[in-house]
């Protein structure tokens, strides 16, 4: 069970909260694999053609860095504002956004979890400070109305931005960002964060905890290189093929390339 409840106070950055997301993640991740097998070797392709680099941090979890054109498309927020693509991410702060549908059983009510953790970590002020959205991949059925009262059961730390669209235009945001599976019972967990407009995206594919996004998220503003370990970059030592690291800055395990 996930819980909603208000924090009295944030919880301090990189602190954990006892089990019961850890355990959601692995229900999750399990159920990720059953429905998803048939798609990955052509996601695998895909993501080859077009990452600019790239590293596995552990469980499942590949971080790649892009560059997306936002397609000139219009969205509606949950409380029935219409706007462009464009003007729903790009308001000048950094940005973090996850796709979910209101139905979803499985992998949205884990990434929604996440996000809502990862806003409690980061404090009232700091969690003011960065645009953070919900793309619907279910619009047939995810009218404003229901994205309100979806976004309220992660409402803890205060909701962030929920948008659904047409049909056609869900698949084309989908499509920009890579995430489009054909169905969105194929859909999987992918996290994108970039830290200013213009800026490369950085994109989380699998199940990213709270804790790892907070060091990942504070890293990336600090100007950190979060995909090569500095220290051996410094120093001038290429690992082996499957070698790895320890990040200083974020305590991941970067593979080398």
């Amino acid at each position: 069970m996930f819980s909603t409840r208000h924090p009295s106070t944030a919880l301090p950055l990189g602190q954990a909260r006892p089990g019961s997301l850890q355990r959601q993640l692995l229900a999750a991740g399990m159920a990720l694999l059953t429905c998803c097998a048939a798609v990955l070797p052509t996601t695998r392709h895909a993501q080859a053609a077009e990452n600019h680099a790239g590293h596995t941090m552990g469980n499942g979890l590949a971080h790649t860095v892009h560059n997306y054109s936002l397609p000139a498309v219009k969205v509606t927020r949950a409380d029935g504002k219409r706007m462009t693509l464009a003007e729903a991410v790009d308001d000048g702060r950094p940005v973090m956004l996850n796709f979910i549908y209101t139905s979803c059983n499985a992998i949205c009510p884990v990434t929604s979890q996440v996000f809502v953790e990862f806003r409690e970590r980061l404090g009232t002020v700091e969690r003011d400070k960065i645009n953070m959205i919900s793309f619907s991949i279910d619009p047939e059925q995810d009218t404003p109305k229901r994205l309100t009262a979806y976004a309220k059961r992660f409402g803890g730390a205060g909701t962030w931005a929920h948008f659904t669209s047409s049909s056609a235009d869900a698949v084309e945001i989908q499509r920009a960002f890579g995430t489009w599976r054909g169905d969105k019972m194929n859909h999987q967990p992918v996290t994108l964060v970039r830290v200013a407009p213009g800026k490369p995206w950085q994109r989380y594919e699998g199940f990213i905890g709270p804790e790892q996004l907070v060091q990942q998220y504070l890293a990336l503003m600090s100007g950190a290189d979060v995909c090569i370990d500095p220290v051996n970059k410094a120093a001038g030592v290429n690992g082996g093929a499957g070698s790895s690291n320890a990040h200083p800055s974020t305590g991941l395990a970067t593979a080398a390339r």
